[in-house]
């Protein structure tokens, strides 16, 4: 379903969406390219969270962001880029050739290329969207299909769960619901995402051999877990031979 933005919470991405460009602008500017035989490699790292309702993944989400000093990248926000035509053009007038190749590229791939692209619609821009940022790296994404979009070398793929309990205990308090309303909000988010996967990947979110680490948000704890994602990352980065672009002098608010 797509979401509908309030007047105010369009003025609010619309600042943010520009502030996202210039960051792209800037990081593909300070960068060279990395060719490689194969040619265009992204420029750093993703993280592309996949999480159960209740699982607590957004707001760990935001905890790798900090510790990472990466920017968190929500669904509300990637769908507002990939709603909005003005927006969605600038992004890719800010990639160099190569980086646009090679989102093109993926996209053909997954099936998403321009031949389909006017049958797929929000998905399709969505799933550009989501390669654009994968492209520049030093980003953690929750949600929407990113780790079935982006390569396994240049992302991090987790998926994060818990007790079905406890997920309904979480959400019945943090948005103040019964707890038969919050049992019915973690069934109906939880098959809304799988649908989502299912529909345009053909995959299932609860296969857990296409994830890199699987965390027990519950066993853990929200800073725990935060940090595993976040020593992870920087592992593979070094694995991979990756650099994070230059450190920011401030801890980023999460986007979306």
């Amino acid at each position: 379903m797509e979401t509908v933005f309030s007047p105010a919470d369009r003025a609010g991405a619309a600042m943010e969406g520009a502030e996202f460009l210039e960051s792209l602008r800037r990081a593909f500017a300070r960068q060279p390219v990395q060719a490689m035989e194969s040619g265009f490699t992204p420029l750093s790292l993703t993280v592309a969270i996949s999480r159960e309702a209740g699982s607590r993944g957004g707001t760990i989400a935001r905890r790798v962001g900090r510790k990472l000093g990466w920017q968190v990248y929500q669904q509300e926000f990637l769908e507002y880029l990939a709603q909005e035509p003005r927006l969605s053009r600038d992004l890719f007038d800010v990639l160099d050739d190569p980086a646009s190749a090679w989102i093109q590229q993926r996209l053909d791939q997954l099936g998403l290329g321009q031949t389909q692209a006017a049958h797929q619609g929000g998905p399709f821009e969505l799933a550009r969207v989501i390669l654009a940022i994968g492209a520049r790296g030093d980003a953690v994404i929750v949600g929407r299909g990113a780790g079935c979009l982006l390569p396994s070398s240049s992302t991090l793929h987790v998926r994060i769960v818990a007790p079905l309990e406890d997920r309904i205990t979480y959400l019945s308090q943090l948005e103040r619901l019964t707890r038969d309303q919050a049992a019915e909000q973690v069934r109906t988010r939880d098959e809304e995402r799988a649908r989502f996967i299912e529909e345009h990947f053909h995959r299932l979110p609860t296969d857990i051999y296409q994830y890199d680490l699987l965390v027990n948000s519950s066993h853990l704890g929200e800073d725990l877990s935060a940090e595993l994602i976040a020593r992870a990352a920087r592992a593979k980065l070094d694995s991979r031979g990756l650099e994070a672009g230059a450190p920011i002098s401030a801890v980023p608010e999460p986007i979306g």
